[in-house]
């Protein structure tokens, strides 16, 4: 896998002078240029127009400069330029003049090089972009790699990451930042976190909870947890085939959570982290949990199954549960949790649900500001009523269709008492159609937009 460290080189490099301009400011930037390069410009009918190009060559022949144009308009995406690395031909170039929003290409750049090479398709080569002088390489490097991480992560077919794998890379990230690691399983799990175990036993890959901490004791807590279900069939409220096809990514919130967890580490934000991923498979055998079964929950709350394709709200809740015990001053999770959320908001805008408004606020500013936008959805309180059940404390999935990303945050949000402000994000983890700083694939989703808002709230 390519480091995005040989992408971005330090401000010191040179490179060949990249201009970024647009249809408004080409004038002035033509104006700026030797008289055989305006010249050539204006043989070759370049003006500015988005996603034009023009290498503008010496009297030899050799590139001197390169000319780009890109969108002016308000809702153009902040990392169309970065397209510009596959574009180019090879080697190394460097901003020149006046272009708003480098920090946001530097990033994009890395992005949108970014391939998945472990099954031998080998992605097209990349130009490298020298570091602005004032973007924080730093802050890109580690936004780069922790979505590299999650893409990575997210792509790998099932075969090659089940709960034994996702408990590898999460050991790796605690390992390199030296956070303290334990994984329940077997007996263990079964006592203590019932819901874990009943959605994960039908697999041959036992399922697990993995738990990490890092940082000074008396910092401010700050707890992830993760949705790790590596591969579900829907159990024995089976999927069609179609929707099996990407349920890979079913572990794309433990990804994003590792993800994150990388950056706060690397970052060395003054909190107290933990972090929890339920790792299980949600397959089909004799002893898998059944529609009807009622499971008793870690927190003691019983749950009557009404689906057994509703099994992430059922892992999570039991992690939520134990994270809450600690009384976190900040608790997130992160699942891969319902269909409606897309349906609702599609593929490109995860919903997340707070009674913090404060938090709420920020959090939203912070998607605007790093281009990872999130929307925020109500925890509506009378649609509580659409998960109960007859028999036990409350349904899985309730027996109507409405509501579907409301009522499974409201689920979880049973499990969350003490926590001081709790977050939930309804994610999607994947990028259907490739976009610029986007391939398709697995994605980092409110990854960073959630990094940015933590470190507002607790560095001073």
């Amino acid at each position: 896998m390519i480091d995005p460290a040989s992408l971005l080189l330090p401000s010191s490099s040179r490179g060949l002078p990249l201009f970024i301009v647009t249809q408004a400011s080409w004038k002035a930037a033509r104006t700026a240029l030797p008289a055989e390069a305006r010249a050539w410009a204006d043989a070759n009918g370049f003006c500015g127009e988005a996603g034009k190009l023009l290498t503008i060559p010496d009297a030899k022949g050799r590139i001197t400069s390169v000319m780009a144009g890109v969108s002016s308009t308000a809702d153009a995406d902040p990392f169309a330029p970065a397209r510009l690395c596959r574009a180019l031909p090879s080697g190394t170039y460097q901003i020149d003049g006046d272009f708003e929003g480098q920090q946001l290409l530097a990033l994009g750049w890395c992005l949108e090089a970014y391939g998945f090479e472990n099954y031998g398709k080998t992605a097209p080569k990349a130009a490298r972009l020298v570091c602005p002088r004032d973007v924080d390489r730093e802050a890109v490097l580690r936004a780069a790699r922790a979505t590299y991480l999650v893409r990575d992560l997210v792509n790998t077919p099932a075969s090659d990451m089940g709960p034994d794998e996702l408990e590898a890379a999460a050991r790796a990230v605690a390992s390199a930042y030296k956070a303290k690691l334990t994984v329940t399983k077997g007996k263990a799990l079964e006592r203590g976190f019932p819901m874990i175990h009943a959605v994960g036993k039908a697999s041959p890959r036992a399922p697990r909870l993995i738990d990490f901490s890092w940082g000074a004791a008396r910092a401010p807590k700050v707890t992830l947890v993760g949705k790790g279900v590596c591969f579900d069939t829907g159990g024995l409220d089976i999927k069609p085939a179609s929707g099996m096809l990407a349920m890979k990514k079913d572990m794309g919130g433990a990804a994003n959570v590792l993800g994150l967890a990388q950056m706060i580490m690397a970052a060395k934000l003054p909190v107290r982290l933990r972090v929890l991923i339920p790792a299980v498979e949600n397959a089909i055998s004799g002893n898998a949990f059944r529609p009807g079964d009622v499971l008793r929950s870690r927190k003691g709350l019983t749950v009557e199954i009404g689906n057994t394709d509703a099994e992430g709200r059922l892992v999570l809740g039991d992690a939520l549960a134990l994270a809450d015990e600690e009384k976190p001053d900040l608790m997130i999770d992160m699942a891969t949790l319902t269909g409606a959320a897309r349906v609702a908001l599609g593929p490109d805008l995860p919903p997340f649900y707070t009674d913090d408004d404060g938090a709420a606020e920020a959090l939203m500013e912070a998607g605007r500001r790093e281009n990872d936008p999130v929307w925020r959805l109500p925890f509506w309180q009378p649609y509580t009523r659409l998960f109960e059940s007859g028999i036990a404390d409350l349904n899985n999935a309730g027996d109507s269709g409405f509501a579907g990303s409301i009522t499974a945050a409201l689920f979880l949000k049973r499990f969350v008492e003490k926590a001081k402000t709790y977050i939930h994000l309804d994610i999607f983890a994947w990028t259907p159609v490739a976009r610029a700083g986007r391939p398709k694939g697995g994605e980092a989703q409110a990854m960073r937009a959630l990094f940015t808002m933590i470190a507002g709230r607790y560095v001073k």
